[in-house]
């Protein structure tokens, strides 16, 4: 193939033409179900979603708005972390649901339940999350049980052990767990709760950006830490290198003294721990409590997947598309629902997965049309040469 001096020739440009083609064919369908379902709102509908917090005319309710967008985008991104990661190494870890749930059930019991400090109970979530994603990989590298059926089975296990979990710090009025702010403590037989703010993540001062939001605070730039710290990782250490040569190549791995199966192993629980991480950056926020009668997986975990790829698998695009991701997600809310459902969003989200699948696609045509160029250039080039 001749070498491609353009700008369009860089991999990184190409990933970002093809995740912004992808992002307006999803946004483009989307439209389209919008004018089936009701044809004189479908623009403004769309509009709607891309826009977000922006439809709020007060500029100190659209940052706030941000803000909670922001919330949700810290965890989204960890699990978006959590399949670029395992994907990087050759594995497709569909369990960031599950070990994003392992977690939440592990920092909310801490926090509730015994009264720990944040930073503690975040590392239950850790370690919850890691547990559950090693599980995976020790069936993977010893007895060789595809990924993918482990991690969907862990997903509802998972989901049914913290349900049964946290139903002993279930407030008895409601289906949803006790405030993170709140310790669950019983004195001569009697349950009651007591204030427990130190379970709560700090805020750092960034919430004053925010029109005073008290969910936002370390979570946000934290995931960004996480997400620089694993692109030096996968790129810039002698683990990375292994780990990717393993997915590679497990017996090429093994052949130059690299621990094919050890490296299996704690990919998983290195995924498993980044999904555990990001359950604890929402839940120890107190922005949401978990109802324990919940039958479904939380959608986070299955997000991320969509971020992950729509990112160019680079921790640093995952950034920019988990925002995107929660983004339009959030923008769903804003439609009308008696003409519109709000899960038309997921469907965007959806589409945009589905395009993501013909990135390779895009960048074959591309370079096709790259080369083809080239070749006329240096046949001009030549012809002019020849001539003088």
């Amino acid at each position: 193939m001749l070498k491609k001096r353009s700008l369009l020739g860089k991999p990184a440009v190409q990933t970002l033409l093809s995740s912004l083609l992808c992002i307006v064919l999803g946004v483009l369908v989307g439209y389209i179900a919008l004018l089936i379902i009701n044809p004189a709102g479908a623009g403004e509908a769309v509009t709607d979603i891309l826009k977000n917090f922006w439809n709020y005319k007060k500029h100190a309710t659209q940052m706030k708005n941000l803000g909670n967008t922001l919330v949700k985008t810290a965890p989204l991104l960890m699990c978006s972390l959590s399949v670029l990661f395992a994907y990087k190494v050759g594995l497709f870890n569909i369990g960031a649901a599950g070990q994003y749930v392992a977690g939440a059930g592990a920092c909310i019991y801490c926090a509730v339940g015994l009264g720990w400090h944040w930073l503690p109970c975040m590392l239950a979530a850790v370690i919850a999350g890691a547990l559950i994603g090693s599980i995976s990989g020790v069936l993977k590298a010893h007895r060789n049980v595809n990924e993918v059926i482990s991690c969907i089975m862990l997903n509802w296990i998972s989901l049914y052990l913290v349900n049964t979990l946290l139903s002993k710090v279930k407030n008895p009025t409601s289906p949803y767990t006790y405030e993170i702010s709140k310790q669950l403590v019983v004195e001569e037989g009697v349950a009651k709760t007591v204030a427990h703010t130190e379970a709560l993540l700090p805020q750092i001062g960034i919430n004053s950006l925010f029109n005073n939001n008290k969910y936002v605070g370390i979570a946000v730039p934290m995931a960004i830490l996480f997400a620089v710290m694993i692109w030096v990782l996968l790129t810039k250490t002698r683990l990375g290198y292994e780990l990717r040569a393993t997915g590679l190549n497990k017996y090429a791995a093994k052949y130059c003294g690299m621990q094919d199966r050890f490296n299996i192993v704690l990919t998983m629980a290195i995924s498993g721990a980044l999904a555990g991480i990001g359950a604890a950056m929402f839940y120890l926020t107190g922005f949401e409590e978990w109802s324990v009668t919940q039958s479904s997986v939380p959608a986070m975990g299955f997000n991320g997947i969509a971020a992950a790829f729509l990112g160019g698998l680079h921790p640093v695009g995952a950034i920019f598309s988990s925002f995107f991701i929660q983004h339009i997600t959030d923008g769903g809310a804003q439609l009308n629902k008696q003409v519109y459902p709000a899960e038309i969003s997921n469907l965007i989200s959806s589409l945009i997965i589905y395009f993501c699948g013909f990135v390779l696609f895009f960048k074959l045509v591309l370079n096709k049309w790259l080369d083809r160029r080239f070749e006329k250039r240096m046949a001009a080039s030549q012809k002019g040469v020849s001539k003088s």
